[in-house]
């Protein structure tokens, strides 16, 4: 007897997708760690926002920790890609904790442009998610009040003067359209603003939002792998939302309900800044056991960035030795 054939499924694959420069760095700092030194090693906070990452570093000797006083004296500690305060940063020194610091050189970034504004007498504005672990870095590496906003209303709700000279930074894991009304609505507010260039805003999170309005014009669903704490990963599900496109935010494949695929001939499949190629090509396979598909890579952008490891991790393996 023959069987019934599967029904087709053409399924887009938004570029890019998946992991950035500062993901891959994040990683591979920790990966370089536990190769040359063994296990355990330290990690204060995720690494980065996905289980999947997080639960293949644990399993490999990575331990996870919420606070450094869970780190015992003397064991390699590595900060997240989110970046710290600068308290953490003095109680990590002054236990004289061998110390590899993961942040995201974008993040570093904004944390220099806080500075500077501030040295210049402006007050710090940031746009960003109120308890984001990058937010939380950010604000206590600045040695000024800083006022956080996520909404144009949240402005109006600021208790500054008009005349008051405004800087404001971003959270990295907004684009520029994430952030343009609340940078508008500084600007009604107050007579003197300043911010970052544009080319400063983290070029991962606008490029896999524009390759998500891509998929919105050619799919009837879009799937996004990405943890639910990851603030790039929801928005890449809002934005399908807000295209008129069903979305769904997957952790991975195991999570995908085939409920959603009633009346579905075409499916857009990107994944967040944090989650890696096999979660992807999972989904691709299972969609392959329901459906007869037909895969698509998208046209966009080419990502050539990369970051610098610590100059402490390029030397060679047999050389390398925790610093004091």
């Amino acid at each position: 007897m023959i069987e019934d054939a599967k029904p087709k499924l053409k399924v887009l694959l938004a570029a890019p997708r998946g992991f950035c420069a500062g993901v891959h760095r994040a990683i591979e700092i920790v990966e370089r760690l536990l190769e040359r030194h063994g296990p355990p090693v330290y990690v204060r906070h995720e690494i980065v926002h996905n289980p999947y990452v997080v639960s293949k570093l644990r399993a490999q000797g990575a331990v996870f920790v919420d606070e450094l006083t869970e780190i015992p004296d003397g064991a390699i500690t590595v900060f997240s890609a989110h970046g710290v305060a600068r308290s953490i940063e003095d109680e990590a020194r002054k236990r004289d904790l061998p110390v590899f610091d993961a942040t995201c050189p974008l993040v570093t970034k904004v944390h220099l442009h806080g500075r500077r504004f501030v040295a210049a007498g402006r007050t710090i504005v940031l746009i960003g998610h109120a308890g984001h672990a990058e937010v939380l870095g950010t604000i206590g590496q600045i040695d000024a009040p800083v006022h956080l906003v996520s909404t144009p209303e949240d402005v109006d709700r600021l208790a500054l003067d008009p005349a008051t000279r405004i800087a404001y930074l971003t959270q990295t894991t907004l684009s520029v359209d994430d952030t343009r009304q609340v940078i508008e609505a500084l600007h009604r507010r107050f007579a003197d603003v300043t911010g970052p260039d544009v080319s400063d805003i983290c070029y991962a999170t606008q490029n896999r939002q524009n390759a998500v309005r891509d998929l919105a014009s050619e799919s009837d669903l879009i799937l996004v792998i990405g943890a639910r704490n990851s603030s790039n990963s929801n928005r890449l599900s809002e934005l399908g939302e807000e295209r008129g496109v069903p979305s769904h935010l997957l952790n991975d494949a195991s999570e995908l309900d085939l409920a959603w695929l009633d009346g579905v001939a075409t499916v857009g499949i990107t994944a967040g800044a944090s989650a890696p190629e096999e979660l992807v090509t999972g989904l691709v396979e299972r969609l392959a056991e329901i459906r007869e598909i037909t895969v698509t890579q998208m046209a966009g952008i080419e990502e050539n960035i990369s970051f610098g490891l610590p100059r402490s991790l390029r030397t060679p393996a047999a050389a390398q030795a925790a610093p004091r």
